[in-house]
């Protein structure tokens, strides 16, 4: 691993770049918001191109905005109604920043912050502590993301505590793209997903509650299948989304480390394969991206330019007593690991 001084934040604070090299494949990664910044990866013929969309430069980082492309997302991931939850009989607000919703853990979420960097063997471990309050969540909740590559495999080691109790929904929001981050949408990548149900939202793209199998659906990608066969399909859960945005529910059991989702793109041969002992994740086609962000190469980032599979407890999990639990509390610590395992075939 290497360390760089990248940049410096609004206020004055250093910002480091972290490369991290294992023979097979680069990783980049930032202290400022524990960004997942870059994957360069060879294809079949050996060709090496960044596959997660970002910025060779800080700035846009600092900026915000970008549709949070490579951060670490909380304290809560995904959407939570109205902004609202109820702990042990309190009620607490989330600033609403997604229409009617809080959304990435509100307006100022974990993506914002400098994080403390400590290097461990293979990779580089975050920490961010948020204090009591922020952004309306309870307790002071320490959290640590530990980044590790061995070989072609990089792996996300979750961890979080409290002092009082609280919610977390904590996820990585990266956008893949497997032909190189500027070689155009990701229409033509197949895609496999290891889950029997799924959470159906509504029009605020908020879950209603029900679990539903994705049998008979466009959802259903058991069989693997080009993102384009059925992306635009007369199907009311696609047209909320404007697309792919859907939370499925990860076959096996939650806690344990199991595959869920495959993904290959034939031109370039390469291979994404995420593993998670989250209880879901959350399959987005970037159907909201539309060229406002100018990445690598001077490409914009255009609408389906890049696939996210952020692995997480369920949208809105606290407002839904038959969802997985996200309340946290004091004694207990949080574990999650998901990883991302790069190949070709």
């Amino acid at each position: 691993m290497t360390k760089s001084l990248w940049g410096k934040t609004q206020d004055g604070a250093d910002v480091h770049l972290y490369t991290l090299t294992s023979g097979k494949i680069e990783v980049r990664l930032t202290d400022f918001g524990a960004h997942l910044v870059a994957v360069r990866t060879p294809d079949r013929n050996g060709k090496v191109a960044d596959v997660v969309l970002g910025f060779d430069e800080l700035e846009p980082y600092l900026k915000g905005g970008n549709g949070y492309q490579g951060a670490l997302v909380g304290r809560f991931g995904n959407r939570i109604a109205k902004g609202q939850f109820v702990i042990d009989g309190v009620t607490y607000q989330i600033p609403i920043n997604n229409g009617p919703n809080a959304l990435h853990g509100g307006p100022v979420g974990f993506d914002r912050y400098l994080w403390k960097a400590e290097e461990v063997p293979s990779g580089v471990e975050f920490t961010h502590v948020s204090p009591d309050g922020d952004m309306g969540f309870p307790g002071t909740m320490t959290t640590k993301v530990r980044y590790t590559l061995d070989g072609n495999t990089l792996r996300l080691d979750y961890s979080a505590t409290t002092d009082k109790p609280t919610i977390h929904n904590l996820t990585n929001h990266s956008y893949f793209n497997l032909r190189g981050d500027d070689e155009g949408d990701i229409l033509n990548h197949v895609v496999e997903i290891f889950a029997d149900s799924f959470t159906p939202v509504d029009a605020g793209l908020i879950p209603t509650g029900e679990i539903a199998s994705v049998a008979g659906t466009p959802l259903d990608f058991h069989t693997p299948t080009a993102i384009s066969a059925r992306i635009d399909a007369d199907f009311e859960p696609l047209k909320l989304g404007r697309g792919y945005d859907h939370n499925f529910v990860v076959n096996g059991q939650a806690g344990t480390l199991r595959p869920a989702a495959r993904v290959t793109e034939p031109g370039s041969g390469r291979t994404l394969t995420v593993e998670t002992t989250e209880p879901g994740v959350q399959f987005y086609s970037g159907n909201f991206l539309n060229g406002a962000f100018t990445g690598r190469h001077g490409k914009k980032y255009e609408q389906r330019t890049g696939f996210c599979l952020e692995t997480q407890h369920f949208p809105d999990s606290p407002n839904h007593a038959n969802f997985p639990s996200t309340v946290l509390r004091p004694g207990e610590t949080f574990r999650s690991t998901t990883t991302f395992v790069f190949g070709v075939e």
